[in-house]
């Protein structure tokens, strides 16, 4: 994948982050913007460097890479919140990161490729399963939250957390059957539909292993010092602008992660490769809930001042139960328009809106208190 110089630009965020970190600490809103900048353009390397190493495995292969270099940033940013205590942030970025996915990222995917050409297809089967797999995702929100309410915080803290962590290890149970299925029983349903479009730049020879390992590498050290400066800064930066912490997660953190797959899954969609384009959209979200979610969890025994659960908010649950919903209708039949990229594109802003206008209160509505006191404003 080729950046636009646009995206390369960014770069100068870089040490103009690292200039304000160290040189005018107070300033937590410039802080917070010039290292979320700086963010998009290393994600954009680590996507860049990841499909060079598709170039080495193969169609399914490569959009499982993708998504899972995709998802790094989000990954670094959740442990650096998740070591200061900010777990409300952390839960949000989850959700904008499972909803952005399969939202935005589809919807730009789709919308794009929609443009150009009027019809695009897909493994019908293979989009089917993914959408399940986010079923699934969606169970695993809705279970502990529908306990918190049931037990009506009679059971405590402890109890939530003990539950949190046996589904957190059902997840990664599943997210492992789910590999050995897409890339070793039934690979050939993720092998993809022939591209009737092939670009002058996909002749050009692949990046070496090393070479995109190195790149790797060196993109995701940056990432996470950004991130770990990104953090330091969110909360003074959402008070700032008036924005609660569950919006900032919800839709800022979660847009500067998915950076790596809005390029991506858009530039194989205007290739007429839809199905690198839904693997990336769906399997990241999949990876975000059934590995990146659990993984967490487990960490947070180790790396966080107390353990998370699983416990996410009412607004944020059932963000992912409509995003799991019409994500399903779409992907059933195999083929994909401009309108139905719109569709999405427009679930999105609906409740991006409405998570911008829900107050602090009703953002942390249901969880414990425990768990929204490194929140706030």
């Amino acid at each position: 994948m080729r950046l636009k110089p646009s995206l390369d630009w960014l770069l100068v965020f870089l040490p103009a982050a690292v200039f304000l970190e160290y040189a005018r600490p107070e300033a937590h809103v410039w802080i917070f913007v010039a290292s979320a900048l700086a963010i998009v353009p290393l994600a954009g390397w680590l996507g860049r460097a990841t499909e060079h190493l598709a170039a080495h495995t193969g169609e399914g292969v490569g959009g499982l890479l993708n998504a899972t270099f995709g998802n790094a940033a989000e990954l670094i940013i959740a442990v650096a919140a998740l070591q200061r205590g900010l777990y409300d942030v952390v839960k949000a970025s989850l959700t904008g990161s499972i909803i952005g996915n399969v939202l935005l990222v589809a919807g730009l995917a789709i919308f794009a490729g929609g443009l150009k050409h009027p019809v695009q297809r897909f493994q019908a089967v293979a989009a089917r399963a993914q959408a399940t797999l986010l079923t699934l995702a969606g169970i695993s929100l809705v279970v502990p939250a529908m306990f918190h309410y049931l037990a009506g915080g009679g059971v405590g803290q402890a109890a939530e957390n003990d539950l949190s962590l046996e589904i957190a290890l059902v997840l990664l149970a599943i997210y492992a059957a789910h590999l050995v299925f897409s890339l070793v029983t039934h690979k050939q349903m993720f092998s993809g539909l022939p591209s009737s479009e092939e670009l002058p730049e996909e002749r050009h020879q692949p990046w070496s292993i090393g070479r995109s390992v190195a790149v790797l590498a060196v993109a995701t050290g940056l990432v996470a010092w950004m991130s770990e400066v990104l953090v330091g800064s969110v909360e003074q930066a959402a008070h700032a602008w008036g924005m609660t912490s569950l919006f900032i997660g919800v839709i800022v953190v979660a847009i500067i992660g998915n950076a790596a797959e809005h390029s991506s899954a858009v530039l194989f969609a205007l290739k007429n490769k839809m199905d690198l384009s839904m693997s990336i959209a769906i399997g990241s979200s999949i990876q975000i809930a059934l590995f990146v979610a659990p993984v967490l969890v487990v960490a947070s025994r180790f790396v966080g001042p107390r353990p998370m659960d699983l416990v996410f908010s009412p607004a944020e649950v059932l963000a992912v139960v409509l995003a799991v919903v019409i994500v399903g209708e779409i992907a059933s039949d195999g083929e994909s328009n401009w309108l139905e990229g719109a569709m999405l594109l427009a679930v999105y802003l609906i409740l991006g809106i409405s998570f911008y206008f829900l107050p602090e209160a009703a953002a942390h509505a249901g969880t414990h208190p425990a768990s929204a006191a490194g929140a706030g404003h």
